[in-house]
């Protein structure tokens, strides 16, 4: 069985559904997960995204630049939401996946999106990056404490945290996303929970993966300055049933589009 999931950092799913709709027709995953979807629950698109063939939907919604969803064709067991940091903001949401999705039936979707931590890499002056490093050191608690089992993590971390992950690592090293502070502690808590990085499974470095690129560079294509952002990660019991992972990099080019561009698993079960 063939199952792919795709996780997208959507930057406001009202203003971009008919991206989200657009994506869904064309690439047609099994699964989709969303980040910051800067919505709060009563005023989500459950309407519209149902009817793109979606049926099985689960959201945390919060004004702001929060929110996550899971979008399935499967039927989803549960929808379970996790705080951080000793906050109620919507930076997480796991379902599992019902018998009806036949091999996959019981795998465990957990959908992240990390704090961006600002612009200034310094916990005593910056209080969003003390909140992000507080949040990766939670999700490194969690991680070992994780019950067994066939798992995916997707979403937007927030990190890049290899050298070839970035457009130049050498210029990056102070700036947010890619201090040492940050990389090696997603490295560290994805080794102590045996994490699988399925991007670098299947394209190890010195090859350059991008999954974001800024609105502040006047022409994205042509200067090329990526970060890899958003990141698939499978349960060690599943390293061997991945069969590609998938940057879809036009949506960049798209009307008024996303910062950060769909990532699709496909994995073989």
């Amino acid at each position: 069985m063939r199952l792919t999931v795709s996780t997208w950092n959507i930057n406001s799913v009202r203003l971009r559904i008919d991206q989200v709709l657009r994506f869904l027709a064309e690439t047609q995953p099994d699964v989709l997960c969303l980040q910051e979807t800067k919505c709060p629950d009563d005023a989500f698109p459950l309407k519209a995204l149902r009817g793109s063939g979606y049926e099985h939907v689960v959201f945390a919604g919060q004004k702001g630049y929060n929110g996550v969803a899971i979008l399935s064709r499967f039927p989803l067991l549960s929808r379970d939401v996790m705080g951080f940091c000793e906050r109620a903001d919507a930076r997480h949401l796991s379902a599992v996946l019902g018998p009806e999705a036949g091999r996959a039936a019981g795998l465990a979707i957990h959908d992240f999106y990390v704090p961006a931590g600002g612009d200034i890499p310094d916990a005593g002056l910056n209080p969003k990056f003390a909140h992000k490093l507080a949040f990766l050191d939670d999700l490194r608690a969690w991680g070992a404490r994780r019950p067994t089992g066939p798992a995916i993590l997707v979403g937007d971390l927030n990190v890049a945290p290899l050298e070839h992950d970035v457009w130049s690592h050498k210029r990056l090293l102070d700036v947010v996303s890619h201090t040492p502070i940050e990389t090696e502690r997603l490295e560290t808590l994805r080794g102590e929970a045996g994490w699988i990085d399925t991007a670098r499974l299947l394209t190890p470095e010195p090859e350059k993966i991008y999954t974001w690129w800024s609105y502040r560079s006047p022409d994205w294509a042509a200067a090329d300055k990526g970060r890899r952002l958003d990141h698939a990660w499978v349960s060690p019991d599943l390293a061997g049933c991945v069969r590609a992972v998938t940057v879809t990099r036009e949506t960049r080019g798209w009307e008024r589009p996303s910062d950060h561009v769909p990532v699709t698993l496909t994995l073989d079960l």
